[in-house]
């Protein structure tokens, strides 16, 4: 994730009433140690496999030996290594995006500028590998759950600064008042120029 440049550490933000661009801030997956058994059971399909091909007693074959090493490797390597892949979250400077399925693709959205409380749950495990599961609400939907998201703190602190400043700018365009309708408030700084 990057850091927005701007004045004052802050983006520049956009006349009142003016449409903002959705970017991604950022897209997590979560974090890659479930994948420890099925690569555990790969190792021991090939090592084994290996071992065993040519050697099987008189009534296997080793077609038989491969299918069965096939067989493994689809059910607990393949499949949960697609399940870890396809679900993904995605933090953009409007909402928070979870998306999730081999098959059948399923979606879900939170919007920033409604607001949620953010909660934090780190078990010892999820400590030693900085991992965390946080936990949006709004109060009103069921509660979207970042599950095993790797550095929870800075992708806390992202979520936080979105939510801060979602909140601000519809303030601001409910408000319908310009930040340079104040006198005291001096004008933003012209952008750079481009190199030539």
């Amino acid at each position: 994730m990057t850091q927005p440049v701007g004045t004052g550490a802050r983006p520049l933000a956009p006349a009142p009433g003016a449409p903002t661009p959705e970017l991604r801030v950022a897209r997590v997956r979560p974090h890659a140690r479930r994948l420890f058994w099925p690569v555990l059971v790969l190792l021991a399909v090939a090592g084994a496999t290996g071992y065993l091909y040519g050697n099987l007693p008189a009534p296997f074959e080793n077609w038989m030996l491969l299918t069965a090493a096939a067989v493994v490797v689809f059910l607990l390597v393949l499949l949960p290594f697609l399940a870890w892949w396809s679900h993904t979250y995605v933090i953009t400077t409007r909402r928070v995006i979870e998306r999730h399925g081999i098959f059948a693709r399923r979606r879900r959205e939170l919007s920033h500028v409604r607001g949620y409380s953010i909660g934090v749950r780190r078990g010892l495990l999820q400590r030693m590998w900085g991992a965390g599961t946080l936990t949006l609400s709004n109060g009103v939907d069921d509660p979207l759950r970042l599950r095993n998201i790797p550095d929870v703190a800075l992708v806390h602190e992202a979520l936080v600064d979105q939510v801060e400043v979602n909140q601000i700018l519809a303030h601001r365009d409910a408000q319908g008042t310009t930040p340079t309708s104040d006198p005291r408030i001096p004008p933003a700084p012209p952008p750079p120029a481009a190199p030539a």
